[in-house]
């Protein structure tokens, strides 16, 4: 069953259109990465389907509900977290008051959710009281995932979670993000890094705001044409 569906998707910024007819489908339980170069229009791919900015034709579906134009709160309550790659924690604010600011729309006791954020990202857990802002690039992003964790989504989109990490980390934020879908949450997330294949079941390749190649991740890692254009083979 599809969870999301975008279908013949065009958007962009002022006049400047930056997703051409873009369509994918996201499967209930899977993990489905966007791959491509910087200038792809992955960003904002995320950010048409979350309600950042509207779509100028085509539509985009949850669950089999139309939510185009829909406003991102309103997103956020029916199921769907969205983690940019920018400007996503509060600096100044510690890491256990950025984890309580991400239930804000919750009105049920989202206390038990706290700790089994804590369970997912030990690493946070001796850190509850330290300044956001202190943390270090990987512990920024699990704190950003961990915040959008508060609301229980059912669908977590992330922009590009590995950027700006040194490699032994990269492994570690992907490691985190198997371990969330297995706790059954959908995961659907764009990237650069070829790596995000490896925890992928399925996978699209986006080049100049059109979508250029898809199938399953294995099928992509496999395919000598798309690994020497898009995958730096």
């Amino acid at each position: 069953m599809s969870i999301l569906k975008v279908e013949n998707v065009v958007s962009g910024y002022g006049s400047m259109e930056v997703l051409h007819d873009i369509s994918l489908e996201v499967e209930e339980g899977q993990i489905v990465s966007v791959l491509g170069p910087n200038g792809a229009g992955k960003t904002t791919l995320l950010r048409a389907i979350f309600g950042v900015i509207k779509p100028w034709k085509g539509k985009i579906f949850y669950k089999g509900e139309e939510i185009s134009g829909l406003s991102p709160e309103r997103i956020a309550r029916i199921g769907m977290c969205y983690v940019p790659q920018e400007e996503n924690i509060f600096t100044s604010l510690t890491v256990q008051e950025n984890l309580e600011m991400g239930a804000f729309i919750r009105e049920d006791d989202w206390q038990p959710r706290l700790e089994e954020i804590y369970d997912l990202f030990p690493d946070l857990t001796d850190r509850r009281k330290s300044r956001a802002g202190e943390l270090s690039g990987g512990m920024r992003q699990m704190l950003a995932i961990g915040r959008a964790l508060m609301l229980n989504p059912e669908l977590l989109l992330l922009d590009e979670p590995s950027t700006g990490l040194a490699p032994f980390l990269v492994e570690g934020i992907f490691d985190r993000i198997k371990k969330l879908n297995e706790q059954g949450v959908t995961v659907f997330l764009v990237e650069q890094n070829a790596q995000a294949l490896q925890c992928s079941d399925r996978a699209y390749i986006m080049e100049g705001g059109e979508k250029k190649a898809e199938g399953s991740s294995r099928e992509l890692l496999e395919d000598e044409e798309i690994g020497r254009h898009y995958l730096g083979r």
